[in-house]
């Protein structure tokens, strides 16, 4: 293996790894606290998922020698954002993680499932995405509402980076983010030494609770996006780029590791796309065979960084919480966008789909159930009417 290590990809691994947490950090500490969190849980959960990503990223690329990169569900953290508090708190969240974890390494080894999954149509899929990150899509706009001082330089990092260079927007904003909260925000006495005291990495073991509310608002919905959002498309950013691994064993190994830190706060861990596709390109070396060092380097990049989660939390809790909203709802435009464009596409599943996004972005819950899941029923049976009524109107046809 030390043969096939480069200084290239030494230097996009680093990247990697920075990317990866710089860009959806803030949302995945928001995600966690919604679902009730405390800071030293949200902290614990930061921690728990990067390093099982450094940790399965390292794993699965010196196993298979191919460039595969891991994340954490970014998609995912924002349903936890946009669903909320659920009957029984964060305990009932984390045994919601727990299920969704299983339910991914059941569909990695149990081909049916995967294909299950697999079918759900795609624009339904999209719209169920889109509707849940438009809630934090807003919060840019509603942080200069709250003070145009401090959200100004943060969205303007944002659109001025974001023109010449797309990749460095969010870790623009996120050092804009730093610069308003050292300069901008009085910060209390004493919040230096507490900040001292986060170095020292603490790991918050949370009692799993299943319950009813945390299988159909959280774990099934995350399941289906972090599946369709993240799963999926790894694969096919790696197939983009001429490797063509076996996809069950490698969302099951992601299961796996989803399964170790969840009962540490961490909510799912799966194939990266986005970083994929700086590990997998030219970029990370000219020789394709060569490439998975990029891989391994993010992967200890992301330990490092995890180790790191307790001090990153404590910072960010001293400034107004629609600031570090900002931050993550600019992270997700992107991914906003995408799924709108795609859900919206074809025509005959449009006004399916813009049931599902309606109902999903609504937030109601009926029943303590969330409203990913009732989008996705109601676009579903929306779809199924209007193909039933197609097929009624194709057999009234004279022959």
């Amino acid at each position: 293996m030390l043969k096939d290590f480069s200084v290239q990809a030494l230097f996009m691994g680093l990247l990697t790894a920075f990317v990866g947490s710089a860009s959806s950090f803030a949302v995945v500490l928001h995600g966690l606290e919604a679902v009730g969190a405390t800071d030293a849980q949200a902290a614990s959960g930061l921690m728990a998922l990067s390093i099982s990503m450094g940790v399965c990223a390292i794993v699965l690329s010196a196993v298979t020698r191919l460039p595969i990169s891991i994340a954490w569900s970014t998609p995912g953290a924002a349903l936890l954002a946009s669903t909320g508090a659920i009957d029984g708190g964060f305990n009932a969240a984390v045994g919601a993680f727990l299920i969704c974890a299983a339910l991914i390494i059941v569909a990695g080894l149990f081909k049916p499932l995967g294909r299950a999954v697999a079918a759900i149509p795609a624009p339904l899929a999209n719209a169920m995405l889109s509707g849940v990150l438009i809630g934090l899509c807003f919060a840019p706009v509603k942080a200069i509402g709250f003070n145009p001082v401090l959200g100004l330089p943060i969205i303007g990092a944002w659109i001025v980076v974001g023109a010449f260079k797309r990749l460095w927007a969010v870790p623009a904003a996120l050092a804009a983010f730093v610069l308003v909260l050292t300069f901008g925000v009085d910060i209390p006495d004493g919040a230096l030494r507490s900040l001292e005291q986060s170095l020292v990495p603490t790991a918050e073991i949370v009692r799993p609770v299943f319950n009813l509310a945390g299988l159909v608002s959280i774990a099934l919905p995350l399941f289906i996006v972090t599946m369709a959002s993240q799963n999926i498309p790894g694969i096919a950013v790696l197939k983009v780029n001429h490797y063509d691994p076996k996809p069950g064993p490698l969302f099951a190994v992601t299961g796996f590791f989803s399964l170790l830190s969840a009962p540490f706060g961490g909510h799912a861990v799966n194939l990266a796309a986005i970083t994929a596709a700086m590990c997998a390109g030219q970029d990370a070396h000219a020789d394709p065979k060569r490439r998975y060092w990029a891989s391994l380097i993010a992967g200890v990049g992301y330990i490092i960084l995890g180790l790191l989660a307790g001090v990153v939390t404590a910072f960010v809790a001293l400034a107004p919480p629609i600031l570090i909203e900002a931050v993550a709802g600019l992270a997700l435009v992107g991914a906003f966008s995408s799924s709108a464009m795609s859900a919206f596409q074809a025509p005959e599943s449009r006004e399916a789909a813009a049931i599902t996004f309606l109902v999903t972005a609504s937030g109601i819950s009926f029943g303590g159930i969330s409203g990913a899941f009732w989008g996705l029923i109601a676009g579903g049976l929306m779809l199924a009417l209007s193909r039933l009524v197609k097929m009624s109107k194709d057999r009234a046809q004279p022959r």
